[in-house]
């Protein structure tokens, strides 16, 4: 009979507990004191930095950095906080090789820039490990905001809000704050369920009180909440997946990529998890690259990333798409999914080559078969439970620059709101910018 590493079908236990706990483990390992020293001996402290200017946060990254040469290293938290007030998170997960780190003067020079994001971490892991907060509540309003999603950007939105003087009620879908941070985000990515722990950290602001298992749907209204409210803030993200539009879909063994990942990052112990001998993952961005190289984490022999276009095309970084192949994912690009075979569950998976003529995709008609007992879908995220009355553009919901959607006293951000990349960072910007639109009309 064959090891659990080699059955077919889709087994849990492929690998020890040992293993996959060594497999899991932090993706970088965070700097010492005197690793932090040299990595910020590197930076020139450039005037009008272009790493500051590729910030969706606009974190001032040379003050920051000179901080940490200084000694100075919670001093240096401070900075980066005042900006995004996730910083801790964005250090970790944010995609620093395409923003500040591609930027960086030493990059372009030398082909190796200094290290941002590991510096960042640094300096707000110093401060969160001391468990206090840097912010003070300022006199209280008495003006009161709700906010509809606790995720990165109502997360950022409530923080700002309370730090106004605003009392802030956040009101979250699941039974656990964080969104995406908390569900979405690889698991080698934030170890030490740090997600939780920022969440609780950034709570002690004051002002903030958040009710679970409430939403659109689950007893909350655009009209119940204007009611109740000064002002509204919507940060629901996107809870619909996209359909493959491929026979057989529908078998046992496909799924949405964005599941898997939150009950890997919800699971006690990840050798129960059960994972495919042969995994296929359909996409190109972060969350086709963070399902593949899971999957293969967990024991997966055989996985694979099938994208419909080139790899210049792909929305995960080259960093993360180098990552995936680092771990023995195998890339494949220009094929789209046409079939799933096997009897009432995925055994095999048919791919159609593809060509881009003036920016559309079709088919060849050349096709191949990979096996494929499990077939995760990661071809984008839908809006879902949006509240009537609300514009929609774009399959998102349409706001302004500052966050104001089409109703009155009501603002979005994240990934539900149009504008910005769906990254940890842009949401915070949003709910941020959103905070201090709405503190000033409430004000005004």
């Amino acid at each position: 009979m064959a090891s659990s590493h080699q059955a077919s079908g889709i087994q849990s236990a492929r690998l020890s507990a040992a293993e996959i706990a060594e497999n899991f483990g932090d993706l970088h390992a965070p700097f010492d004191a005197h690793e932090a020293a040299v990595a910020a001996d590197r930076c020139y402290f450039c005037y009008d930095a272009p790493c500051m200017t590729a910030c969706p946060t606009s974190i001032d990254i040379p003050q920051f950095i000179r901080e940490i040469q200084a000694g100075h290293a919670e001093s240096a938290a401070k900075t980066i906080l005042n900006q995004n007030i996730l910083g801790g998170m964005c250090a970790r997960v944010c995609p620093t090789e395409t923003l500040c780190e591609e930027v960086c003067v030493r990059e372009v020079a030398e082909g190796k820039p200094v290290e941002i994001g590991r510096l960042q971490r640094y300096a707000t892991d110093k401060l969160m490990a001391k468990g206090v907060h840097p912010f003070t509540r300022a006199a209280a309003t008495g003006k009161k905001v709700a906010v509809v999603g606790a995720g990165p950007a109502g997360l950022s939105a409530a923080h700002r809000l309370a730090m106004k003087g605003h009392d802030v009620t956040v009101f979250e879908y699941k039974s656990k704050a964080g969104g995406l941070n908390e569900f979405g985000i690889a698991a080698y990515k934030s170890t030490n369920n740090f997600a939780a722990r920022e969440v609780e950290w950034l709570l002690q602001i004051g002002g903030i009180t958040v009710e679970y298992d409430k939403g659109f749907g689950k007893g909350l209204s655009i009209e119940g909440l204007k009611a109740d409210y000064d002002a509204v803030f919507l940060s629901i993200g996107l809870a619909g997946v996209n359909a493959l539009r491929a026979t057989g879909e529908d078998k046992d063994g496909v799924r949405d990529a964005v599941d898997f990942i939150e009950e890997l990052r919800q699971a006690k112990d990840l050798s129960t998890l059960p994972v495919g001998r042969n995994v296929v993952v359909i996409g190109g961005g972060m969350t086709a690259v963070d399902a593949a190289v899971q999957s293969k984490l967990l024991g997966a022999e055989n996985v694979t990333i099938a994208y419909r276009r080139g790899r210049e095309a792909m929305g995960a970084s080259r960093f993360e798409q180098d990552l995936a192949a680092s771990k023995g994912v195998k890339l494949m690009f220009n094929v789209m999914p046409k079939a799933i075979h096997g009897e009432g569950a995925s055994a095999e998976i048919e791919l159609e080559y593809t060509e881009v003529k003036d920016g559309r995709v079709s088919g060849t008609g050349e096709t191949l078969r990979l096996a494929a007992d499990q077939v995760f879908k990661a071809i984008g995220q839908t809006l879902e439970g949006a509240p009537q009355g609300i514009a929609v553009a774009g399959g998102k919901i349409q706001v302004s620059e500052t966050g104001r959607t089409s109703v009155a006293g009501v603002w979005a951000g994240g990934d539900c709101a149009s504008g910005g990349e769906d990254l940890t960072v842009t949401a915070v910007a949003e709910g941020r910018d959103a905070a201090e639109d709405i503190h000033a009309s409430l004000m005004g």
